[in-house]
């Protein structure tokens, strides 16, 4: 090969890698500026859509900071509705205003939930109990409770009557989490290679890169009723939720041990259990690994009969985990079955 090729070959590798390198750039830059896009669409309509959103309740201090707090009718006792995992004060629908007519009905964000600020201390069960008895009290509503639990939320009304048992009159266990549910299933969900729920920071991105507004029917199907969506972007899923929820599940085993075999005397419960087990296979679980987790929840459903001397247990057989919303008359009944004989 002679010198004029060499210089020749030189040169069109130079022109190659210089349009390759151009070419990467531009994309580069494309890709930023559609990130950065989405970015600027999610703030700019974050902060327009909240507006549409207000609190229709109070902000109540709990210690430092605020929990929102939704109170309706009047009268005593008061019912308390404690939310599971991920769920607020939206998530009861119609069973407050049902029961508003009857008694003071509450229902309320924990911390880092909805309109509710996040709070400094660890989301323990301990801290949860505390701060909402703290914002009962501030917001002139001493009792006594008749509490409503659901899911997770169930572990918490059971530490507040353990908490409080002067101030506690009855419970209402919806498909409540039992207490040795994390250390029975956790070797189940291991052996399955179970990843469980996105991570927080992933959750933040795609709520803060706009994706999750524009994506909410796909990214939210089969987690979030197509009906509560919108309020769900809007309202709920920032980053002191994500962070808040997380927090709450890594936190849930020492509740577990804090209500472990602690009985409640003859305090009234009422445990509602679903009848439809959960859709394990399409969560990425084995038949026999959903069998078996099925059969410790169940177990586990039967044993809360155990936790009181005055306790009766009813199957929703036409619902799964989310009775409130299935069968939301059954919860209204039980809750009723705990009010005072009226005169």
């Amino acid at each position: 090969m002679n010198k004029k090729d060499k210089e020749r070959r030189n040169r069109k590798k130079k022109n190659i890698w210089h349009y390759t390198k151009k070419s990467f750039i531009v994309l580069l830059s494309v890709c930023i500026l559609i990130i950065g896009t989405g970015f600027l669409y999610e703030a700019v309509a974050a902060r327009k859509e909240a507006r549409l959103y207000p609190p229709p309740g109070e902000l109540i201090d709990a210690g430092g900071y605020n929990l929102h707090v939704v109170k309706k009718g009047s009268g005593t006792p008061t019912i308390v509705f404690e939310a599971g995992s991920g769920e607020t004060s939206l998530s009861w629908r119609g069973i407050p205003d049902a029961l508003s007519e009857d008694a003071t009905v509450v229902v309320y964000d924990r911390a880092g939930y909805a309109w509710s600020e996040q709070a400094p201390s660890a989301r323990s069960g301990e801290n949860i109990v505390q701060e909402l008895h703290e914002a009962l009290q501030n917001a002139e509503l001493p009792g006594p409770y008749i509490l409503v639990g659901h899911s997770l939320g169930g572990m918490y009304v059971r530490l507040f009557a353990q908490t409080y048992p002067d101030q506690v009159t009855g419970l209402v266990l919806v498909d409540a989490r039992p207490e040795n549910d994390e250390r029975e299933s956790k070797p189940i969900l291991e052996k399955e290679n179970f990843s469980g729920n996105p991570s927080v920071f992933t959750m933040k991105l795609l709520k803060s890169s706009g994706v999750m507004r524009i994506f909410k029917d796909w990214l939210l199907e089969g987690l979030i009723p197509k009906e509560d969506r919108d309020m769900f972007v809007n309202v709920i899923a920032k980053s002191t939720f994500f962070e808040a929820k997380d927090e709450e599940g890594r936190l849930a085993y020492i509740t577990e041990d804090s209500i472990r075999g602690r009985h409640l005397g003859n305090l009234p419960v009422r445990i509602i259990t679903r009848g439809i087990a959960p859709d394990y296979v399409s969560a990425g679980i084995s038949e026999e690994g959903g069998r078996k987790l099925e059969e410790i929840w169940q177990t586990g459903q039967r044993q809360l009969l155990d936790i009181s001397s005055d306790s009766e247990q009813v199957i929703a057989e036409a619902s799964g985990h989310m009775i409130i919303h299935d069968q939301p008359e059954l919860v209204v009944d039980k809750i009723r079955e705990l009010l005072p004989s009226q005169p």
